[in-house]
């Protein structure tokens, strides 16, 4: 089922950008095939690793917090806003996911000494295993995902996609209106 649905999207990709040929020819749609490329392996990657943490004992989303203490070094701490900042999500979905990791002893938080009313995320060392644990782990699941590559084309779209994310990363996103010559996002209703 899983090698049929995944030789179904990628016919659907380019049964529909065919389709856009026919339909309007002489329209450049490669970037549309590559946005769609990327964002179906985007999906089936997060499909893949979600499996693969929650066979680990992770809930979704609960390894980018882990490693982000992990990576900060001993004591292993960092405020919850850091730790939103650092995991990319709001501070809002960073309390509740918190809740989660604490209640499942892999974190603990702590009154801040620097700050009377602050809060310090620390890493438990249930936390510190296991983080450990499913990062050697999903090294191995990266090189399988990425085997179908050679060394140099996996270096090459690291590079590209580098180059990608960084305008995006910095908010450098054009403005819906912006892609209409009028400025106009709807089309104009004509009139009886």
């Amino acid at each position: 089922m899983a090698r049929q649905r995944q030789a179904t999207a990628e016919d659907h990709i380019q049964e529909t950008i065919t389709a856009w040929r026919r339909e309007r020819p002489g329209l450049d749609l490669t970037g549309m095939a590559v946005v769609a490329r990327l964002l179906r392996v985007s999906h089936r990657l997060e499909e893949v690793q979600d499996e693969f943490f929650s066979a680990l004992g992770l809930k979704p989303g609960w390894l980018a917090v882990l490693a982000a203490l992990r990576r900060e070094g001993e004591p292993y701490q960092l405020t919850p806003t850091r730790l939103s900042e650092e995991a990319l999500i709001s501070t809002a979905g960073m309390t509740n996911r918190l809740d989660r990791l604490e209640q499942a002893g892999l974190v603990q938080r702590l009154p801040d000494p620097d700050d009377r009313r602050g809060v310090l995320v620390e890493l438990t060392v249930d936390g510190r295993e296991l983080v450990d644990a499913a990062v050697d782990a999903h090294r191995g699941l990266s090189k399988r995902l990425l085997g179908s590559l050679e060394t140099g084309e996996r270096d090459e779209l690291d590079r590209i996609l580098r180059k990608l994310l960084l305008p995006l990363d910095r908010g450098e996103t054009p403005q819906p209106a912006s892609l209409f010559p009028t400025g106009r996002v709807t089309p104009r209703r004509r009139r009886s």
